[in-house]
């Protein structure tokens, strides 16, 4: 798969936050093609996080799935298997990797990550300045945040460096 650049993320966020319908149309369209991703927010293991943050959180995982669709029109519908293995892989890395800040517990995700742009756009989407006192994220709530839409990420690329890809 090619590589998905800052450039094509910042012009699917533009169309989302310009054009009036484009996130309802683009959560309907994601209701057909990858209905296990959409329902993966609405599941338990998001009931911890608020409102607000499963909110940005839908829509950063809106901005990944269409900016990959720009390269990968017909992808193969993502599993509930598919999608456990790949968090249990990532919780895993991220509790096996010591680090004092948020950045620095995500820096083994990076290693040889073919879509590194993506990574960094979750990075810095779910990232607080320390003078922010109006963060859409809870400093909680980031790493988890983060994890789950790296998982989204290795769904939606077919990444087999963390978990076995079936072929359907």
């Amino acid at each position: 798969m090619q590589l998905i650049s800052e450039d094509v993320i910042d012009q699917v966020v533009e169309e989302l936050e310009s054009q009036p319908d484009a996130h309802e149309q683009g959560l309907e369209a994601m209701q057909q093609e990858q209905p296990v991703l959409l329902a993966y927010p609405f599941t338990e293991n998001f009931e911890a996080f608020t409102v607000e943050e499963r909110e940005y959180f839908l829509f950063l995982m809106l901005v990944v799935w269409k900016a990959v669709r720009k390269y990968r029109e017909a992808s193969v519908p993502v599993d509930e298997n598919d999608l456990s293995e790949a968090e249990e892989a990532n919780w895993a890395i991220i509790q096996s990797k010591g680090g004092s800040d948020f950045r620095s517990r995500l820096d083994p995700f990076f290693e040889g990550y073919p879509q590194e742009d993506l990574l960094a756009f979750a990075e810095d989407a779910l990232t607080q300045d320390d003078e922010d006192t109006e963060a859409l994220v809870s400093r909680e709530g980031q790493e988890a945040l983060f994890v789950s839409l790296k998982t989204v990420i290795d769904c939606l690329i077919g990444y087999k460096g963390v978990f076995p890809v079936k072929s359907k």
